[in-house]
């Protein structure tokens, strides 16, 4: 027979997986001595069972009837007794904690009987029948499935004809008065009884925390933690302490440090006479903890023992639950407390100063997306704000601009020094100049992976993608969300965090952290600021000692480029020719698409050599002595074009008017036509453009071969790297790369200057995943384009799914995060196994990285350090990111110091309890 109920003495918090969190800590602290009310806990192993069947273990309702009496024995009472009752709480605990999220239960054991002998004297009888209100209320509520607001409205409209603020002001009668109405009602709503029998009550509030595991709530906070579906919840079981007792009683919640910036010292709050939900729902304005000194110096004295000593124990920050009783401190509820991601760095930090931790295992208390978050411009959210549109928040911070609707209006105005939001339905590659220009980007199509968020990203800017409710007119240059519609020109605030549209400028608050990036890890001057950077300082030092990782960045210009290496990077993972053929030089790209002959066609690439060279020269020197890993063109040429709708329209106007259409448009429309494809990300783009555009990759070669010989005469360590996109068969890789090798041949002959420029691909197809072990017979370097290599794996577009199904795959559990923003390890990943594996095999030391935006995701971090990668490479803002998760996958493999505890990595600001 399995054991599904532990005793609290029969625990401890290594038995966190079997009792969850909350009956692990209560049984560590019995261990320990604490004042801890004596109960026992039913394992997360019999919420599993119910949750998959529907039942629960047939042997447990006989195992907690069996400890209920040893807890009755030790307590002198039973259960449900007409004099003096003995009564429990009912509350969830789940391995991962999930504060608030799952259903309690206080005051079992209470019925009409019980209710007279809990109250026998007269300074008792209020403190009887409040418990008895709160406990028909609760389990009405949580057991039997009533609206919990019409409790609510039942208690309100009592206190209105009173005129009382809170129910701590009602009297016995109307305690008595509500709770017949609550009974009342949960007889009029279910059609059943409160129940009066204490066994069936407690059975009923078991099964109850058991389905909560379930609720929407509950699934909505792991979904958004990343917490599997299917660890269930444990329950304990406990003898009740009445906070509720009268002026020599209360409740509270303590800290040991500051749970908001870290700061040490004794933090929470404490409500007289109240029990514990008082203090967690927010009912009844609490008191400063401090004030316990004043009200209750001896119980003060107590928990701040308590305290100091649970700190030392778990050796990190404690978020502490406790009820007085009559004078008597009791402990109900200890764990490694949640944190703000500036808490989680300065505790961590803190630690290692005080020898309680090691600097290196202050490393594994912090993660990336709290790094992340820090380096975020924030919106001073204390103000109320208008809110306008709500979207997917892609790219976090914050930002203000007018509203503009085009690329050159955005870089028109701020040109002029105006701060701009472009607003689009969804951007595409010709937008990047307006994206620059801008402070934010606002599309109403696309999820988390599309272009705008992509290079958003990318850039750190701001962006919030498919607000589906934002309907974008470009013909009257406005937007409409509802009613409202802004025209061009509103000043409107981006919140990337929240995903939030505000009206006005919103005030903002900078990062000091991004300006100690941008000084090259250099501390600030001011006492303050380096108080808030000195622990990400720290502990990123020690990441960058114990990671294996390489950290490169995805960079395009000069100025990305210098930006990533005073971030940190260690070179150029991905650098994008496409996006230097834009804006004033998309001319010549047309001419070079239009071209009727070699010899026209040879013009257009000639005269965008020396503009492609001087890009690389910049970047080149920009990353002098690092690798610059330079991909050839990958896009379809059809990208560099007018849009078809649109030059069809002007062309059909221009004859409907009886004129001759432009002879350009025309010739522009018939290239279009030609070049339509109907799935052009999987048509004629990467080699397979190289090998059918006679001269194009010729002229990319000839621009690297001469940047490099550049930055070598001028003294420099140049180290550029030849990257092929999107091959799927050997045979491309060879034909370009002999067309590479006459390149690099020609410009060494002609300068006189020996070059070495590796020549690579990209890993982004499945048969080149397949067939790695060919492929890398002429390839000198992998990187892998998980972006493309998850499209094509799931058969995804990118751009369409997230917005029209991905929410209801999450909800539906198909997958527990979006396989674009963390890789697929069984799919995804295990052709990144094969293609290192078969491609290592073949040509031993073989480098290998990743360049997709995978690599700045920290989980996905952590497998490509499993997996033997030499390199992630991302864009330049999460560049410190991927150098902390790289140090922290380093750690978590090398079995010299594991991460000491469960539950305290860093959440996102006011997210703490």
């Amino acid at each position: 027979m399995s054991t599904y109920v532990y005793d609290f003495a029969e625990g401890g918090r290594d038995m966190v997986g079997l009792l969850g969190n909350k009956g692990a800590n209560l049984a560590e602290m019995t261990r320990m001595g604490l004042p801890v009310p004596p109960g026992f806990t039913v394992t997360t192993e019999a919420c599993r069972v119910f949750l998959a069947s529907g039942e629960p273990p047939t042997e447990l309702r006989d195992q907690i009837r069996d400890h209920l009496a040893v807890l009755e024995r030790g307590a002198g009472r039973r259960l449900g007794q007409a004099d003096d009752p003995l009564l429990v709480s009912v509350r969830s605990g789940a391995s991962v904690s999930m504060p608030g999220m799952m259903e309690t239960v206080l005051d079992v054991g209470l019925n009409d009987y019980s209710v007279l002998g809990l109250g026998k004297t007269h300074e008792r009888e209020r403190f009887a029948w409040d418990s008895y209100r709160r406990l028909v209320q609760m389990y009405g509520t949580t057991v039997m499935g009533v609206d919990g607001s019409l409790f609510e409205a039942s208690l309100t409209g009592v206190k209105e004809q009173h005129h009382a603020p809170d129910d701590s002001t009602l009297d016995v009668p109307d305690l008595i008065r509500i709770t017949e109405s609550f009974k009342d009602l949960i007889l009029e709503r279910t059609g059943r009884a409160f129940p009066q029998d204490p066994a069936e009550q407690l059975w009923g509030a078991v099964l109850a925390v058991f389905a909560s595991w379930n609720g929407e709530r509950a699934r909505l906070y792991r979904r958004r933690e990343r917490i599997a579906d299917d660890l269930g919840t444990a329950v304990t079981v406990q003898r009740m302490v009445f906070g509720n007792l009268g002026p020599d009683s209360g409740s509270g919640v303590a800290f040991t440090r500051d749970p908001a910036t870290g700061r040490p010292g004794v933090y929470g709050d404490y409500l007289p006479s109240a029990q514990g939900e008082d203090v967690v729902s927010g009912v009844r304005n609490t008191v400063p903890l401090q004030e316990l000194a004043t009200l209750d110096p001896t119980s003060f004295t107590q928990l701040h023992e308590h305290m100091a000593a649970l700190e030392t124990h778990y050796r990190d920050l404690c978020d502490i639950e406790f009820t007085i009783e009559g004078g008597r401190l009791w402990m109900l509820q200890t764990r490694v407390g949640k944190r703000t991601a500036q808490a989680a760095f300065g505790i961590a930090s803190q630690l290692a100063d005080e020898g309680v931790i090691t600097i290196r295992q202050a490393l594994g208390r912090v993660d990336g997306a709290g790094l992340a978050q820090l380096m975020f411009p924030r919106f001073d959210t204390t103000g109320t704000d208008t809110v306008i549109a709500r979207g997917i928040p892609a790219s976090p911070g914050a930002a203000v601009g007018a509203v503009v609707f085009d690329s050159a209006e955005a870089v028109r105005r701020a040109g002029a020094g105006e701060k701009v939001v472009l607003v689009r339905n969804e951007t595409t590659a010709d937008d990047l100049p307006g994206m620059v220009a801008a402070q934010a980007v606002l599309t109403s199509h696309g999820g988390k992976t599309s272009h705008a968020a992509v290079v958003a990203r990318g850039m750190g800017k701001v962006c919030v993608c498919g607000a589906e409710g934002v309907v974008v007119d470009g013909r009257t240059r406005c937007f409409t969300a509802g009613r409202l519609t802004v025209p061009e020109g509103t000043v409107v605030s981006v919140d990337g965090s929240r995903g939030l549209v505000l009206r006005g400028a919103v005030p903002m608050v900078d990062s000091e952290l991004v300006h100690y990036f941008d000084r090259g890890g250099r501390l600030p001057d001011d006492p303050a600021a380096q108080e808030a950077v000195l622990p990400v300082h720290r502990i990123l030092q020690e990441a960058d000692a114990a990671r294996r990782l390489e950290v490169r960045a995805n960079a395009d210009t000069p100025q990305d480029a210098a930006r990533a290496r005073r971030f940190g990077a260690q070179g150029i993972g991905l650098c994008r020719t496409e996006h230097m053929f834009l804006g004033d030089r998309r001319p010549l790209v047309e001419a070079m698409i239009l071209a009727e002959g070699a010899a026209d066609r040879d013009a257009a690439l000639g005269a965008l050599l020396p503009l492609q060279r001087a890009d690389f020269t910049g970047i080149l020197k920009a990353m002098d002595g690092l690798p610059v890993t330079i991909r050839l063109l990958d896009p379809p040429l059809h990208e560099f074009l007018p849009d078809r709708t649109e030059l069809a329209v002007r062309t059909a106007r221009q004859e409907a008017l009886g004129a001759a259409p432009d002879p350009r448009d025309t010739a522009l429309l018939a290239a279009v036509n030609r070049m339509h494809e109907e799935n052009p990300m999987l048509g004629l783009r990467g080699v397979r453009l190289g090998l059918v555009v006679p001269g194009l990759v010729a002229m990319q070669v000839r621009a690297v071969a001469e940047a490099v010989v550049t930055r070598s005469r001028a003294g420099g360590d140049p180290r550029a790297e030849i990257m092929v996109p999107l091959v799927d068969t050997v045979e491309e890789l060879r034909l370009v790369k002999q067309e590479v090798d006459r390149v690099l041949t020609a410009v060494s002959t002609e300068t006189g200057v020996a070059l070495e420029c590796p020549v690579g691909t990209m890993i982004e197809l499945p048969r080149a995943a397949l067939t790695a072990g060919r492929i890398a017979e002429e390839a000198r370097f992998f990187s892998f384009g998980t972006n493309d290599l998850t499209q094509t794996t799931w058969g995804f577009s990118r751009d369409d799914v997230e917005a029209a199904f991905f929410s209801a795959y999450l909800d539906k559990g198909v997958f527990p995060v979006s396989p674009f923003e963390t890789i697929d390890r069984e799919g995804v990943g295990r052709l990144v196994r094969i293609a290192v594996a078969e491609g290592r095999a073949a040509r031993p030391g073989l480098q290998i990285g990743v360049c997709g935006e995978h690599g700045g995701d920290p989980s996905s971090v952590h497998f490509f350090h499993d997996v033997g990668l030499d390199y992630v490479s991302c864009s330049p803002f999460r560049v410190p990111v991927a150098r902390l998760e790289a140090g922290r996958a380093a750690l978590e493999t090398s079995g010299r110091e594991a991460v000491d505890h469960a539950g305290g990595r860093a959440v996102p600001a006011g997210r703490v309890r």
